[in-house]
């Protein structure tokens, strides 16, 4: 039972962190990202229109697992390919990066009925409410420690974050390069305190729904 309870637990982080990732890669964000006053303009020239549309593309091809002809064979007006090589490279990469942490939020999430549905059936509800009160609990302590430090300490949050999952070197390009025209730095920061604040607001709900009946777990 002590380790259904820690299942329970130790996957709702993962399971509510992935999904809001998900909602962040969509054409939705974009346009409430690309629509905003004060979100940064392109200096070289990519209108409102050219981001949605593009960005759409770079979000397609990681959403739905295409190719990276997908990418590849977009082009600028003059011929030009849209993505050159090492942004390709990348956007491969971080199609790995996705898919295996969408595929073990999954597969926490297929654990996590498992243990709420086996301790359920045991009639130890009670236990199941606790793993998922501790869950919301243990999500709000680690989405405060990484919000703030992508709050007080942005670049070496954003650094260290691609040095930990990236090899050294193929994340780094130009600011005339698409794909930083397209996600520039302030996209990457709004994206993380949009994740960590509805992630911390679920974990809450979930908190109150856990210990809306009977004693407090």
């Amino acid at each position: 039972m002590r380790l259904a309870r820690w299942i329970i637990a130790g996957s709702i982080p993962l399971l509510l962190v992935t999904a809001n990732v998900r909602l962040v890669m969509s054409p939705l964000w974009l346009q409430v990202e690309y629509t905003r006053p004060g979100f940064p303009a392109d200096p070289f020239g990519f209108t409102t229109s050219d981001r949605l549309t593009f960005g759409r593309s770079a979000v397609d091809y990681l959403v739905f697992q295409q190719d990276i002809a997908a990418l590849g064979s977009l082009r600028f007006e003059d011929g030009r390919p849209l993505f050159n090589e090492r942004e390709l490279v990348h956007m491969r990469d971080v199609q790995i990066l996705t898919t295996w942490a969408f595929a073990l939020a999954i597969f926490s999430g297929f654990l996590n009925l498992a243990a709420v549905g086996w301790l359920t059936r045991r009639g130890d509800w009670q236990i199941a409410r606790r793993g998922l009160k501790h869950g919301g609990l243990l999500t709000i302590a680690l989405l405060v420690i990484i919000v703030t430090l992508a709050i007080l300490g942005w670049e070496f949050f954003f650094t260290g974050f691609h040095q930990l999952f990236f090899a050294d070197g193929t994340w780094y390009f130009l600011t005339s390069d698409t794909l930083i025209r397209l996600f520039p730095e302030q996209f990457w920061f709004d994206s993380a305190l949009a994740i960590g604040g509805l992630t911390i607001l679920e974990a809450l709900v979930l908190i109150g729904v856990a210990t809306r009946r009977g004693k407090p777990a």
